[in-house]
């Protein structure tokens, strides 16, 4: 008897708390991407993949010859620049390049799509807007393991760090 009104109680809180977690979920994958302002002194580049044609194939985002991060489809990644003049490029059977001029202060977009090529995917690397970027909203943030040696791009565990920096000021 006492078992049955145990499993009885768990089962009520469960079923009666069941929405409210439904809605924190809900809320949460509905949330817009943060994305915090650059470091005093520094711009950003936020790079960002939509999904689509060429979903297999990877787009690598290098700098100064060093890989700074993979795009898998559906994926982004922010990387903090200095200003100036920087220099990015994708390559499979192709290469494509991006010079951006960036400013202190400044958050500038980046998108990679995938275009046919011969025999694979040609990746195609082009500024965008934040607009465009925020259309895409389920883009998730590109995992530590794909990030490269090259400098600037914020692993998942520090952009978590400069959001909450972010939301404090």
């Amino acid at each position: 008897m006492i078992r049955k009104v145990l499993v009885s109680s768990v089962m009520t809180l469960f079923i009666s708390s069941a929405p409210a977690l439904a809605v924190e979920t809900s809320e949460a994958k509905n949330a817009p991407i943060a994305i915090p302002a650059p470091p005093e002194g520094q711009g950003q580049v936020v790079f960002f993949r939509p999904g689509g044609t060429g979903f297999a194939v990877g787009c690598s985002v290098n700098e100064k010859g060093q890989k700074v991060s993979s795009l898998g489809a559906g994926r982004y990644f922010v990387m903090v620049a200095g200003p100036g003049r920087h220099e990015f490029t994708v390559k499979s059977e192709a290469k494509d390049n991006l010079a951006l001029e960036v400013e202190a202060g400044e958050t500038q977009y980046a998108t990679c799509r995938i275009k046919m090529g011969i025999m694979i995917g040609r990746p195609d690397l082009a500024p965008s807007t934040e607009a465009e970027f925020r259309k895409h909203g389920k883009l998730k943030l590109v995992d530590a393991d794909d990030m490269g040696p090259g400098e600037g791009a914020l692993r998942p565990d520090q952009l978590t760090a400069a959001i909450s920096t972010s939301s404090e000021k």
